[in-house]
């Protein structure tokens, strides 16, 4: 028996030692996963300052790199287009091709990784770009032709006004999207006018013209003539023969000045109402991602959380 106690004390000893260990073991891990954490945290709040921030010298030396990556880029796919250029460096194109595409792409994945808000950042309309900027190369895998339609990225060239800090540009053209935006019923109403203009000019040039000249063959091909002309586009293809039809296509020029400057009006209207002198920083948000906040900006106008932590 006291073997039996000496071993069940020893047993109870040890038992109790290794709780010890892994609960000093546990703690420990803890601590480590929560360092590696902030690492990560301070990692990806220096890819977010680098990556979509052009306010230090990193942030804009990373976008100026990236510009001339994009120029390069695009310049390539359009030299492969030539069949001569296309026959002599088709496999250099090819290569270059890939080599920007891998790329972007890691440049992509680093974007959606710095971002607090992944899917704020990839439905934005910045995001979608980036992603067009990369999608052509692997659907060519599927449909050849398709690596054409990387010239796309020429849109990511609007980063040069964020970049290089100008503001003015900024701000002008953050005034006319909030003018489109504002004006957009108008715009749809306006629209839906001139369709039901062309349809019934279409139709009264086939009832004018339909006997007599066979480029009004139908309504729909009248409805086209009426499309091109009062847009002023005039392709020649389809004209009136009659007098009747000449006065006709004669008014609809005229409207035609019109339709341009009606739209034209709406927007300016808005634009005049909405200039002010206004501030505008380059900062983007860490959670929506969105740009275009004032200077003295402490809070995303847009999603309301916090600039700076």
């Amino acid at each position: 028996m006291p073997n039996v106690r000496i071993l069940t004390k020893k047993t109870g000893l040890v038992i109790g030692s290794a709780i010890g260990i892994l609960h000093k073991n546990k703690r420990e891990f803890g601590i480590l996963v929560r360092l590696i954490r902030f690492e990560f945290m301070q990692i990806r709040e220096k890819l977010h300052e680098i990556i979509f921030e052009a306010e230090t010298p990193a942030g804009k030396a990373f976008d100026v790199v990236l510009l001339v990556l994009i120029g390069a880029s695009v310049l390539v796919v359009t030299l492969e287009s030539i069949p001569s250029v296309q026959e002599s460096y088709g496999h250099l194109c090819t290569v270059l091709e890939w080599g920007f595409t891998l790329v972007f792409t890691i440049e992509y994945i680093l974007r959606i990784y710095a971002t607090r808000n992944p899917i704020r950042y990839v439905t934005s309309f910045w995001g979608i770009i980036d992603l067009l900027a990369v999608l052509p190369t692997y659907l060519s895998l599927l449909m050849s032709g398709t690596h054409y339609l990387l010239v796309v990225r020429d849109l990511r060239l609007l980063r040069i006004f964020r970049i290089f800090k100008l503001t003015r540009f900024l701000r002008e053209s953050r005034i006319l999207v909030d003018a489109i935006r504002a004006s957009r019923l108008k715009i749809i109403v306006f629209l839906v006018f001139v369709v039901l203009t062309v349809t019934i000019l279409g139709a009264v040039m086939y009832v004018v013209e339909g006997k007599s000249n066979p480029g009004f063959s139908s309504i729909p091909r009248g409805i086209y003539w009426a499309i091109v002309t009062l847009t002023t586009v005039g392709y020649g293809d389809i004209s009136p023969l009659t007098d009747v039809g000449r006065f006709i296509a004669s008014l609809v020029m005229i409207l035609g000045y019109a339709v341009l400057a009606v739209p034209t009006g709406i927007v300016s209207a808005e634009m005049v109402a909405r200039v002010k002198p206004v501030s505008v920083s380059t900062r983007a948000c860490r959670f929506c991602s969105r740009e275009g906040h004032d200077t003295d900006a402490v809070y995303c106008k847009f999603c309301g959380k916090p600039l700076e932590e």
